[in-house]
């Protein structure tokens, strides 16, 4: 486990940032939200020009519905790939998509085309099966849970009652309601697996300062965030990623010089 609050000193510009190009976010959050399928490829391919080392997309009916379906899924992973995004391709698998357990199962394996990674929100139902569906076709995991606020411990021991019996393949994806290093200091005694903290809104800009100086993964885009850290509006998802990687730097530059 390499998320040690303790360890401020590790802070490396190294620190991988990856970029949510849409989340759950609507036309009403403002421009800087990509629809299509060509809008989430274009602000995609921007994003990694500007520093992304992976993409994060919830993939949406024309009606903006998300949706699992391999009919939704697949195209949207091809216009990616095709337009050149060349990182790893991750993909949300959430009751937002589909509300029924069995239902997901069934969307997945019904996938033509395959994500790299899948995020499963260990707070929702049927999520270790569904975490299994996907290693078993091949499908790396990020394990979401969310930390802190009103959020309590149970996604978390949900992670923890799953055996990860493909820690290699397994990532967990820490929501952290506000950046406390208690909860980073909490994830010491998991399984051996990478960590990527993030926040939402509010909690971002901190939370990826947290994730720089403890040296984890790190995420920022529009689906977390819609505003720069200095409170003005992104204009796109290749503005805040920029900003992110100015972010770690600054915070590696900081701890260097202590």
């Amino acid at each position: 486990m390499r998320a040690q609050a303790s360890k401020s000193t590790s802070t490396s510009t190294s620190v991988s940032v990856s970029v949510s190009v849409n989340g759950s976010r609507s036309a009403a959050d403002g421009p800087a939200v990509p629809l299509s399928p060509q809008a989430l490829a274009d602000s995609a391919l921007a994003a990694v020009a500007a520093g992304a080392g992976e993409v994060l997309v919830h993939p949406r009916t024309p009606c903006g519905r998300e949706s699992l379906s391999p009919r939704v899924v697949g195209p949207v992973l091809e216009v990616l790939r095709r337009t050149g995004v060349g990182v790893a391709l991750s993909v949300s698998a959430s009751i937002a998509a589909e509300p029924d357990p069995a239902g997901r199962l069934e969307r997945v394996a019904s996938w033509t085309v395959l994500p790299d990674r899948a995020a499963v929100d260990f707070g929702q139902p049927g999520a270790a099966e569904l975490a299994d569906a996907l290693l078993a076709r091949g499908v790396a995991v990020d394990a979401v849970v969310a930390l802190g606020g009103a959020a309590g411990p149970d996604p978390l021991a949900r992670f923890l009652a799953w055996p990860v019996r493909e820690p290699g393949r397994v990532r967990l994806s820490a929501e952290l309601a506000a950046a406390d290093p208690a909860l980073v200091a909490g994830l010491r005694g998991l399984p051996p697996v990478p960590v990527l903290l993030h926040g939402r809104d509010a909690a971002a800009w901190p939370v990826l300062r947290l994730a720089a100086r403890c040296g984890t993964g790190a995420r920022t885009g529009v689906g977390d965030v819609t505003r720069l850290p200095d409170g003005r509006p992104a204009r796109s998802n290749a503005e805040l990623v920029a900003a992110a990687r100015g972010l770690v730097a600054r915070t590696a530059a900081t701890a260097a010089s202590r």
